[in-house]
């Protein structure tokens, strides 16, 4: 089991050196250059970007690969750096202490829905792309933007419809968004055989508005 290696991640911030705080969770390949390239296209919005790594160096090629590697991983390893990239990007001088947003892949959309259920201080926005939790959502404040592929091997509908009612049930404010003709990766560049791009720019355009309602400009 992966339990140690270097910490890394990468930030930017907008050209006015200040912004809301968002924190860029990877799926399971690891830190590729198109998590990256969402860390730089929220600068461009007005955003300060962190995108820790949370495989540790460590990348994925294919399915079998990422398989191996996720299961390779410490689970509290990467809760440990969750929580300190979110302290970290809180308190940067650039967001001003404000409540920050964070925006996950697959896995990385279950861990920002984790962090915001137990970290509920730190966090005022959830944007979920293709990823599941189970977990008691009560102490969530932040508001939750789910986004859903219409052909997904990896979450239900089932497992969807009873992420959207826990969360409902717990009080927690969500939007659900569909996205007709996608799979599982819809929104990865670096996924041609899942890559929708009309849909990948549309969830895009969502995810900026609502980034931009439910986070504090500094």
């Amino acid at each position: 089991m992966i339990s140690s290696g270097p910490r890394s991640g990468y930030v930017v911030a907008p050209d006015g050196g200040v912004g809301p705080g968002v924190l860029v969770l990877h799926s399971w390949w690891g830190l590729t250059p198109y998590f990256r390239r969402v860390a730089d296209r929220l600068a461009d919005a007005g955003f300060v970007a962190l995108a820790p790594d949370l495989h540790l160096g460590h990348r994925a090629a294919t399915e079998s690969e990422a398989r191996a590697l996720l299961a390779s991983m410490d689970p509290n390893v990467v809760a440990d750096l969750v929580v300190s990239s979110a302290a970290t990007l809180q308190g940067m001088p650039a967001t001003a202490g404000a409540p920050i947003g964070v925006v996950g892949f697959s896995m990385g959309a279950s861990w920002a829905l984790w962090l915001a259920a137990r970290r509920a201080d730190t966090v005022g926005a959830v944007v979920a792309f293709y990823g599941t939790q189970d977990i008691d959502f009560r102490a969530m404040r932040a508001r939750v933007q789910l986004h859903a592929a219409e052909h997904d091997d990896f979450v239900s509908d089932d497992e969807l419809t009873l992420l959207e009612a826990g969360l409902r049930l717990d009080g927690v404010s969500v939007d659900v968004l569909r996205h007709p003709g996608t799979g599982h990766w819809f929104m990865e560049a670096d996924r041609p055989d899942a890559f929708v791009e009309d849909a990948a720019e549309r969830a895009w355009e969502h995810t900026i508005r609502f980034l931009r309602r439910e986070l504090v400009v500094p």
